[in-house]
């Protein structure tokens, strides 16, 4: 058996097209949807991710306004620039990249944007509504996770799903957004004493910690569908993930690459909920 890769660059062109269809509809009711990114200091791995957003942004029919500013920017300062953005009404979805500079409090400053402006899902109030099931905008990276299996038509429905990773950026919404679909869910971590016991039992697995080959071939039961959200490189610098790619495609029924796989879902998760949020405005203000 060969997994069948699942594409995320041309799943996420499908799903942009959408977008961009929807956003045009937007204009002729007199709405430009807005996206403000924020972004403080110059990480190159930011920069590029960045980039990469407003390129997204450009290219959908999104209004995008990128900020830089210098690593020495105040915590007040950053706080103020988030509170002129909730009160502009061109502006549909505020994005404050992260990693921030040591000496500002990124949980402060992502909980001082406005819940209806949250779009990449990591709000308290987004991460209440996920966990109830309320409507609410669903974290970028395991939103795109879950378009992926409904792409192929995967039924979650009494299957055993493991995550590994527990951030509050994809494992713990990750485990929720499975759990919304019906699936049995693990969640395994750093202190997991023996994690192939719990993969071998997995339907599904999602790797999503930041290590190379966390995940290998004897880890897998033949058949599974495995998402690997890792983003690492490789003894060459090449890009890689969490899973040793060649040797799981033998034995996974679906695979996620790296890269091409869950990383271009993510940014286009990202123009979804700013357009939701922007059709959200139209609804409110009619």
């Amino acid at each position: 058996m060969t997994a069948q890769l699942i594409d995320g660059n041309a799943l996420s062109q499908l799903l942009r097209l959408q977008v961009s269809e929807r956003i045009q509809q937007l204009k002729l009711q007199g709405v430009t949807a807005g996206l403000a990114v924020i972004l403080v200091g110059d990480n190159p791995a930011s920069q590029v991710y960045v980039r990469n957003k407003v390129k997204a942004c450009e290219q959908t029919g999104i209004h995008s306004v990128l900020e830089k500013h210098d690593a020495t920017m105040s915590e007040a300062a950053l706080l103020e620039r988030v509170a002129a953005l909730n009160s502009d009404p061109r502006i549909h979805g505020i994005l404050v990249q992260l990693p921030l500079p040591a000496h500002i409090d990124a949980q402060k400053v992502i909980e001082a944007i406005a819940p209806e402006k949250d779009v990449d899902g990591f709000h308290v109030a987004s991460a209440g509504a996920l966990m109830t099931g309320l409507p609410g905008y669903w974290p970028c990276t395991p939103h795109g996770c879950m378009k992926m299996l409904e792409h192929i038509g995967y039924n979650l429905r009494g299957k055993h799903a493991v995550v590994i990773g527990r951030s509050n950026i994809v494992g713990k919404p990750m485990a929720l957004m499975l759990l919304q679909q019906n699936a049995t869910v693990t969640i395994c971590h750093s202190a997991t004493p023996d994690l192939k016991a719990h993969t071998l039992q997995a339907d599904v697995i999602v790797a999503a910690v930041g290590k190379r080959n966390v995940l290998t071939a004897d880890m897998v039961k033949p058949g599974a569908v495995v998402l690997d959200v890792g983003m690492n490189r490789d003894d060459d610098g090449k890009l890689c993930g969490d899973v040793d790619f060649e040797s799981v495609k033998q034995v996974a029924s679906y695979i996620t690459p790296v890269p091409g796989g869950v990383g271009p879902m993510t940014i286009t998760m990202l123009l979804v909920n700013t357009l939701a949020s922007a059709e959200k405005s139209l609804s409110t203000s009619s």
